[in-house]
């Protein structure tokens, strides 16, 4: 089916009713002019009176537009020739005078009903193109907001309907949507939707397609209607070529957060394989060691060098339990699974095995803890797992003859608990990143190796148990990490 190309758009029509309705204002604006010229007539006895009819062509011309301001302008001239002119009530026996009068009287009306009505006409199609204009500024504001691109395939029909004044249909993906919701579509202008590459009309319906300089998005049309002014169709197509714009950008957007989330990802796995393949190796290095030596000269040691290595295999057997613990809570935490039972758990029960665990890493350090009983609903075991990560993060980070300290109290229905170290702290920049996947100090960690995962995993679980997590720095030097859980007895 072809499509007939548009043409220019028309210059101002009225419909038949309007028309109608402007000629006849303008007859009675004459017979009017007429009655108040015949009063002043009568009253200042003076056939001078041609202000009076122009007064009519002006009005009418301002009000009707310039057709009617034509018609005014020849009925108030053959009136004004045939009742005002001397000799009155005839058409003939003209002096140059009367010659000169009427023909300056026609030509004034003429001018001045044209001038008007150009004005009226201007003016109606100004405000026109600023509706459309404003219009088009709010659906690029609405555009700019959304990031759907079926909402703005939906706000573009709305808006082009409402700025044509008239229905509006868009195909895509072979199904046909109008606004208003339910409007007649003619066949011919279904069927040009379905297959149109370039704008065009047809039946009436101004019919083009969604693109900017890429394959087709969709196929859009309108009824074209005669009440429009000049430079609505333009603004229109403006509209469209707006929302199509729109629509790219929200395919870009897409395509970028999906970028953004593959090299994410791919960092994200880049710095796990990295922080793996030192956690893995090291620990597993010194066991492979540690048992080697024990076949090889376990009958040669001193029952304290072989103890010593047994030791070392259940330490570093029990940091990659650790270190595995932390990637599947990690996982369970990210996927939603992990399951939390929160019953009343006691504080000082859970840091005593947590400090029991701990102890032969403690070295040097002193390691305090509060004998207060105090209750938390919490997951018990959850709770040792962040409990154990903050305390071997401290551990990780002080030097020999540092001391770390375990404390806690009531603060209204929570419970605080602090865990404090008087080590080198953590720089105040970096306070608020230390509970992030992966990230670790670049002051702090430059010689220490670590997945960069413990501290987030606390942060995690303490929020799995209707917790929290916090740190700041300690006055006079070190680090402060608190965690908060509700009261144990809570109802």
């Amino acid at each position: 089916m072809s499509l007939t190309q548009p043409k220019s758009p028309p210059p101002p029509r009225h419909d038949a009713r309007s028309g109608r309705i402007g000629y006849a204002a303008a007859f009675g604006m004459v017979l009017a002019s007429t009655a108040v010229a015949e009063l002043l007539n009568r009253l200042l006895q003076t056939n001078r009176l041609s202000p009076v009819f122009l007064a009519a062509v002006l009005i009418t011309a301002v009000t009707f537009g310039s057709g009617p301001a034509y018609f005014a302008a020849l009925l108030a001239f053959g009136i004004y020739n045939f009742y005002l002119v001397e000799p009155r009530f005839t058409l003939g026996e003209f002096t140059a005078e009367d010659i000169l009068l009427l023909t300056i009287f026609l030509a004034v009306a003429m001018l001045t009903g044209r001038l008007a009505g150009r004005v009226r006409d201007q003016a109606a199609s100004a405000q026109a193109r600023a509706r459309t204009t404003q219009a088009l500024f709010e659906a690029s504001r609405e555009f700019s907001g959304l990031n759907e691109e079926e909402f703005i395939r939906s706000g573009l029909l709305k808006h082009v309907s409402e700025v044509a004044g008239a229905p509006a249909a868009l195909w895509r993906d072979g199904a046909c949507r109008t606004s208003p919701e339910g409007a007649a579509v003619p066949s011919a202008v279904r069927e040009a939707l379905a297959g149109a590459t370039a704008a065009g009309s047809i039946a009436g319906w101004r019919v083009r397609p969604l693109m900017v300089d890429q394959p087709e998005l969709g196929n859009l049309a309108w009824r074209e209607t005669g009440a429009r002014t000049r430079g609505e169709d333009p603004l229109v197509d403006v509209l469209v070529d707006v929302g199509a714009a729109a629509i790219i950008r929200a395919r870009l957007g897409a395509a970028e957060a999906e970028v953004r989330a593959m090299a994410e990802t791919e960092r994200l796995r880049n710095a796990l394989l990295s922080s793996i393949s030192h956690d893995l190796r090291t620990p597993l290095a010194s066991i492979l060691a540690s048992v080697s030596s024990l076949r090889e000269f376990g009958d040669r040691f001193e029952p304290a060098v072989t103890e010593d290595l047994l030791s070392t295999i259940q330490e570093e057997a029990e940091r990659l339990n650790q270190f595995v613990a932390n990637l599947l809570h990690m996982t369970r935490l990210e996927g939603g699974g992990l399951g939390v039972t929160a019953v009343r758990t006691d504080v000082r029960e859970v840091a005593g095995r947590v400090v029991d665990r701990l102890r032969r890493r403690v070295g040097r350090r002193s390691l305090i803890i509060a004998q207060d009983r105090l209750d938390v609903r919490a997951d018990p075991i959850l709770l040792e797992q962040a409990l154990g990560n903050v305390v071997e993060n401290a551990i990780r980070f002080t030097p020999d003859g540092s001391t770390i300290e375990l404390d806690w109290r009531r603060d209204g229905e929570r419970v605080l608990l602090e865990i404090a170290d008087d080590g080198p702290g953590v720089p105040p920049e970096d306070l608020c990143r230390i509970f992030e996947k992966f990230y670790r100090s670049p002051a702090l960690s430059a010689n220490l190796q670590g997945t960069g995962l413990g501290l987030s995993i606390v942060r995690g679980l303490m929020e799995s148990m209707d917790g929290g997590a916090e740190a700041r720095a300690r006055e006079g030097g070190g680090l402060i990490v608190s965690l908060h859980l509700p009261a144990g007895d809570e109802t």
